[in-house]
């Protein structure tokens, strides 16, 4: 076997790192992961893409001077600071790996997490492998309480919220970046979102073509962002904490209305079952007064109602209400099954549009 066919039987991956501003530290980190994946060159061929995102400082100056004097290495701009779903669909119309994987340019996840994400997703052909430091064996170091306490509960509230299914591992980290991905399945998700509700939603279309995901215990560690004070967290803490609901809502949005709707029916009880009680109340003390039986009823209506006005009130309006978000709760449900049914059948459409346009091109 010659050295051009063992080259070639070699997996193909694309290291994609978007970048934000990210002077302080850009130089240096790439010069590790460009190690990094120099060292690897035994058991894959790969590609580094950097996507500059429209950063106001020397980024992209800084990036291209790194790329100048190395192969495999490609710069991508944007003019504009489109954020991260735009900037990751970018690179992934352009990655041409077998195997795509994402990390973060603050290298919070070391570049040997790289290596341990190839071997899972080879060895259990995976189409998502995600590396998450919430699982067991997964470890978080100098992330601010804070930030990993909301870290934490989005993750927690997301895989609540997302559907199981019997192809993938028990899911804990939806809203983490850094995964590798099969390279042709990724490019047919059809992706739309344009920020960091890009990463719930290759989770939400993945799971709706029952393409298996797994994980495995990674490292997420801060120090290098502690040591530069002037820098900046990417993160946006109350648009991740939108963004975190709102893929929640697109999991399940039923349950956004159903959930509502039946604590507001529970609440309603009360004042109806005073009605009720008190209504048959009197009703029973009318009929021992003789009253005809035709008046019985709207007299001990009315005479509840004269008792307690609000308790007819309150209770009628917050039925209509909870009536109408159970109502509402189901009509998403419905057009949930119909959105999957339908993204369902155009992708598969799409699968064998590809497949027969590579037969007639062989």
């Amino acid at each position: 076997m010659n050295t051009h066919h063992k080259q070639e039987t070699k997996p193909f991956v694309s290291v994609v790192m978007p970048a934000y501003n990210e002077s302080a530290i850009i130089q240096d980190n790439l010069n590790r992961v460009y190690r990094y994946l120099r060292g690897l060159e035994d058991r894959c061929r790969w590609e580094l893409i950097i996507v500059n995102d429209g950063s106001t400082d020397d980024t992209g100056i800084l990036a291209e001077s790194f790329a100048q004097d190395k192969d495999r290495v490609y710069i991508l701009h944007h003019m504009h600071n489109f954020r991260l779903g735009q900037a990751l669909r970018f690179a992934f119309s352009r990655c041409a790996g077998d195997y795509v994987v994402v990390l973060d340019l603050d290298l919070s996840y070391s570049p040997e997490h790289i290596e341990r994400l190839l071997d899972k997703i080879i060895k259990t052909h995976a189409k998502i492998v995600i590396a998450s430091p919430f699982m067991k064996g997964g470890q978080i170091s100098n992330v601010p309480k804070f930030r990993k306490f909301l870290s934490i509960r989005a993750n927690r509230f997301l895989c609540l919220m997302a559907p199981r299914d019997r192809f993938s591992d028990k899911i804990t980290n939806i809203t983490g970046m850094v995964r590798i991905y099969d390279g042709t399945f990724l490019k047919k998700l059809n992706l739309k979102a344009t920020d960091y509700n890009i990463n719930p939603e290759i989770i939400y279309k993945a799971k709706i073509l029952r393409a298996r995901i797994v994980e495995i215990p990674a490292h997420l560690d801060w120090e290098s962002i502690r040591k530069f004070k002037g820098r900046k967290s990417n993160l946006r803490l109350i648009r991740n904490i939108i963004q975190s609901f709102m893929s929640g809502f697109i999991f399940r949005p039923f349950m956004f209305f159903i959930l509502p709707g039946i604590l507001l029916l529970l609440l309603a009880l009360y004042p109806l079952m005073w009605v009720v009680i008190h209504t048959t109340k009197f009703y029973q003390s009318y009929a021992n007064l003789g009253i005809h039986p035709d008046d019985r009823l709207s007299q001990a209506i009315g005479e509840a109602f004269r008792l307690s006005p609000h308790a007819f009130i309150v209770g009628g309006v917050v039925l209509m209400v909870a009536v109408q978000l159970i109502s509402l709760g189901f009509l998403a449900f419905q057009n949930k099954r119909y959105f999957e049914e339908l993204y369902h059948f155009n992708s598969t459409l799409f699968f064998r549009a590809q497949e027969k346009q590579k037969i007639e091109n062989l």
